[in-house]
């Protein structure tokens, strides 16, 4: 039998695996086939605000959700230069990483951002001030966009030295309707990045998963040639099952929930079964290609009955009978 490390991975590459693997995002972890660890703040970071960020801004939360970025640390330019960015390589920040690989051997660990890219750079700067900075600013934020890349391609190190199989990477660059940039800005300005992160991390012999949410259709073929293995993608009806797997099908992996704007939210338990045995049938017909994504978001109106059967529905496809 197949560990889940192994299943990953043949899902992924497309080579095979036994069954469907599943990622278990916030609970049922000892379901899961993939566990995922973070970095931590610096040992000597001690802010007031125990919200407050190494980067400088503060997250503002009135539940147990993410919340969001406040008080971004860069306002203005003029702040710019009296600002320190975190160091990557800081004490303390990833002792925590090769004994959780170690505690997990059978498991396929992802060593993630949560958040990285241009959504990052938005926390630092205030959404509509970096929008604004594209046209009014762009050496100014082209420095800060580097800074940041360049603390998460240490971050990339530290992870696969300590042996994760894969970065993943956060970016939501979608509204429900398009880009947030057009495609062409997007290209001058991140593309060239994120192909000199993919392939540091394909150097270690690592996947890249690359999670965004909104409808980003326009550049995934970018994203595939500059090296993404797997996409997480949260609201595949935004993109389209059948068109992503006709258009991309064979060419990359997809871990795809039932959409967590539509049918996870509103759905029957019948059109739930449906819907994971659609996206089986056809994100998973490439010898693989699929990978199933279980999140429990009651905080946008998942009932308790349809997390069930969403994790019921998981099963089900994988043949997996259990007592509870």
């Amino acid at each position: 039998m197949q560990t889940s490390k192994e299943l990953v991975k043949r899902a992924i590459e497309r080579r095979g695996p036994e069954r469907t693997p599943v990622l278990y995002y916030n609970k049922l972890l000892e379901r899961s086939d993939v566990l995922r660890v973070g970095y931590k703040p610096a040992t000597d970071f001690h802010p007031d605000d125990p919200n407050r960020s190494e980067w400088g801004f503060l997250w503002e939360r009135l539940d147990d959700t993410m919340g969001q970025p406040t008080e971004p640390p860069l306002p203005d330019w003029d702040a710019f230069s009296s600002w320190t960015p975190p160091d990557p390589n800081a004490p303390g920040r990833y002792d925590h990483v090769a004994p959780f690989v170690d505690a997990h051997p059978d498991k396929y660990i992802i060593g993630e951002f949560v958040i990285s890219g241009l959504n990052f750079i938005t926390f630092l700067r205030g959404f509509e001030n970096t929008m604004e900075d594209f046209y009014l600013e762009p050496e100014n934020l082209d420095k800060l966009i580097d800074i940041v890349y360049d603390f998460e391609k240490n971050v990339i190190r530290n992870f696969c030295e300590r042996g994760v199989d894969a970065i993943g990477f956060g970016d939501d660059l979608g509204t429900q309707t398009s880009l947030m940039l057009s495609p062409k800005l997007w290209r001058e300005t991140f593309l060239p990045r994120y192909k000199e992160q993919f392939d540091l991390v394909h150097s270690y012999g690592k996947h890249v998963c690359f999670h965004s949410c909104g409808y980003v259709y326009d550049i995934i073929p970018d994203l595939i040639e500059a090296g993404v293995d797997i996409f997480n993608f949260n609201q595949p009806d935004l993109l389209g099952i059948d068109r992503l797997n006709s258009d991309f099908g064979g060419k990359v992996s997809f871990c795809c929930p039932v959409d967590h704007q539509t049918v996870a939210i509103h759905g029957t338990r019948d059109e739930i079964f449906d819907y994971v045995q659609h996206m089986q049938d056809t994100f998973g017909s490439h010898n693989g290609g699929y990978m199933g994504y279980v999140e429990e978001y009651s905080s946008v109106g998942m009932s308790a009955e349809n997390y069930r059967a969403i994790c019921d529905a998981f099963d089900f496809i994988n043949h997996i009978k259990r007592s509870n």
